[in-house]
């Protein structure tokens, strides 16, 4: 557990954060300038606060009321930085080596091929940085990260630098991270889309403080905090399963606490528990069941609550078997249907808009299948 109750000013900004985190992955998540990067760094102890405290494990790393701030190798935490820092004029083995090296060895827990093997980067262990894709440099940044047997791993935004296709290469390792070796992550983001593939809890920042916390399907399906997770974002998140793949039609069945939901193929493995986002501007309303009809998700719903006008848009809260989906809708639309709390209708989902990186494994996982080749 990672216990987090420090204040600081800088210049005029405020920094007030209190933040309990437990084990998997907990993301930081909030605009440029929201203080993310600031309460990582009072964490590895390369900034000071200015009162209170900061323990791991009940252990204390920072107390001003007692005089204690433990430098940043007492720690024991591992930190991975946007840009990987790896030694450019050392070899890959060699790069993983310092991190394991700065451990006494009765004191490793984290083994050397065991790393390798779950970064997928033995075939890299020879080749100097130069010749590593942006990637490949942050996989073993991370790897290197995790050979000094870290009590928690920090990520300050680790794919930032990296373009599209380099970010779906590296996601699927760094979700498996923190089960696999049992290691707790911070991970600063401000991108949604990583905090659905990655996070079991989400701390959304704003102005310096944590404005709300909590698992990232609950704070997601909160239209209130729409402010906060960005208003492009809007939308559900449901626990579900994989049930089965159609390679021909290009879909996936997923099963969820509502009935079948059909999704674009998904390269997890049948039986793998998954999350699924659901943006709002996805899903239509009809108070009678469709007929013949190009969409293929119809489901039983319950209006919950149905807001006011925003930006020309009305949020409606549904129940759906139990599951809360979130639709987006014109004010005309709202007024056609006459929407009110408790009214039944289905919701129309288009299986196409559900894609793979909407989906994310919550069990550690690593894909099946990939749908594009990977760089190694």
């Amino acid at each position: 557990m990672l216990e987090i109750a420090v204040r600081r000013r800088q210049g005029a900004f405020q920094l007030d954060v209190t933040l309990a985190a437990g084990a998997g992955v907990t993301a930081l998540f909030g605009p440029s300038g929201s203080g993310k990067t600031s309460v990582a760094n009072m964490v590895a102890g390369l900034s000071r606060p200015e009162q209170g405290r900061i323990a791991l494990d009940g252990r204390p790393l920072f107390d001003a009321a007692a005089g204690l701030d433990l430098p940043p190798e007492r720690r024991r935490i591992g930190y991975v930085f946007q840009e990987g820092r790896l030694f450019p004029h050392l070899s890959v083995r060699a790069n993983l080596g310092f991190g394991l090296h700065r451990v006494p060895a009765a004191e490793r827990a984290v083994p050397f091929d065991d790393v390798v093997a779950v970064l997928g980067i033995e075939a890299l262990l020879e080749r100097r940085p130069a010749r590593l894709s942006g990637g490949e440099k942050q996989r073993v940044a991370i790897g290197r990260a995790l050979l000094t047997s870290p009590r928690l791993l920090l990520m300050d935004e680790p794919l930032a630098a990296l373009d599209a296709a380099r970010k779906a290469e590296i996601l699927p390792f760094i979700a498996t991270l923190s089960r696999h070796f049992a290691t707790p992550i911070l991970y600063v983001s401000h991108s949604m889309d990583e905090v659905l593939q990655l996070a079991d809890s989400l701390a959304l920042m704003q102005n310096g403080r944590v404005a709300a916390h909590g698992a990232v399907e609950d704070l997601l399906a909160r239209p209130e905090l729409a402010r906060l997770t960005g208003r492009g974002h809007a939308g559900a998140v449901l626990r579900a399963s994989v049930v089965a793949h159609d390679d021909a039609a290009g879909i996936t069945r997923l099963s969820f606490s509502g009935g079948p939901l059909l999704v674009a193929r998904s390269p997890l493995a049948p039986g793998q528990r998954v999350r699924v986002r659901i943006a709002a501007r996805d899903v239509a309303l009809a108070l009678d069941p469709p007929g013949r009809v190009s969409i293929q998700n119809c489901l039983p719903a319950r209006v919950v609550r149905v807001g006011p006008a925003e930006d020309g848009l009305v949020d409606v809260l549904l129940d759906c078997g139990g599951a809360r989906l979130w639709s987006q809708i014109t004010p005309q639309a709202r007024d056609h249907l006459d929407l009110r709390p408790g009214q039944p209708l289905h919701a129309l989902i288009k299986a196409a808009t559900i894609a793979a990186g909407d989906i994310a494994a919550t069990e550690g996982a690593m894909p099946c299948a990939s749908p594009s080749p990977r760089r190694t």
